[in-house]
């Protein structure tokens, strides 16, 4: 399933102190990115896109999906940084995995297992008390 475009306006960004890189900056410049976004009320979204989302996100108590960023100096990286999260996690979010075809293996991998399996039984029944160099 394709995820959906969902409008710029319904993000809501919020700029908070960093405790990334920047120096002295770090205690007077609010460069960490916060993005919030609330699926339940997204009118991009179908109400089975809505659902879906709310089982397979990690959803504050007030149904909130909150990313962080401050891994850069400038507040301008960290919301990118942020947008870059959130795509993200919506493509994996609404990515679906291909059901697993069962296989039995194949005649030489099990004829090779059982060979592997008796080289290393014979290896350690060399390795048993009397059958060293130490006889007298």
């Amino acid at each position: 399933m394709k995820p959906p475009i969902i409008a710029f306006n319904e993000l809501e960004f919020t700029y908070v102190r960093s405790s990334g890189p920047g120096g002295q900056n770090v205690n007077k410049v609010n460069s960490k990115a916060q993005l919030r976004w609330r699926p339940s009320e997204s009118l991009s979204l179908t109400e089975e896109e809505k659902i879906r989302l709310q089982s397979r996100l990690s959803l504050t108590r007030d149904g909130d999906l909150v990313i962080q960023s401050g891994r850069f100096r400038d507040q301008h990286q960290n919301r990118d940084d942020c947008i870059r999260k959130f795509q993200e996690i919506l493509k994996k979010a609404f990515h679906d995995e291909k059901p697993r075809k069962k296989t039995k293996p194949s005649y030489s991998s099990r004829v090779k297992r059982v060979q592997t399996k008796r080289k290393q039984s014979e290896k350690k029944a060399g390795r048993g008390f009397g059958r060293g160099s130490f006889e007298d």
